[in-house]
């Protein structure tokens, strides 16, 4: 009987390569939520994360990435799509009231598994990111 093909299941942390590690971290947690996670691994040095449901952002220092990292590790190359419960037009007060511009959306979008209304966003290294809802 021959053995089924491996395949994976689910993301559980990406990475992204930033120009400053708090003012990315304070962006986060302020405008989306997202609990800041401060570790140390192995060699001893420390690390920071952002943590959102069973998933997390690892943040590498633009210059100072750990090894092993991406082959061009450079800011402002993301293009991120976050799902939420929270209707949309509560996301859009939330965001005006930190004075982070809507770059476009309402729109209609496809996601992996549902249609999505989507509004989107950039990050302080200019990452595009997609806050969308199910339709």
């Amino acid at each position: 009987m021959s053995q089924p093909k491996p395949q994976v299941q689910t993301l559980d942390h990406l990475v992204l390569t930033v120009a400053d590690i708090p003012k990315t971290v304070a962006f986060y947690s302020a405008a989306l939520g997202m609990e800041v996670q401060e570790f140390q691994v192995a060699d001893g040095t420390h690390r920071s994360a952002l943590r959102f449901g069973a998933m997390k952002i690892n943040l590498h220092q633009k210059g100072a990435e750990f090894e092993p990292k991406a082959a061009k590790p450079t800011t402002g190359s993301a293009d991120l799509c976050f799902l939420t419960d929270v209707p949309l037009p509560n996301w859009i007060t939330h965001l005006a009231g930190l004075d982070i511009s809507i770059e476009e959306g309402p729109v209609p979008r496809t996601g992996a598994t549902h249609l999505l209304t989507s509004i989107y966003i950039r990050d302080p290294d200019r990452n595009l990111i997609e806050i969308a809802a199910k339709r």
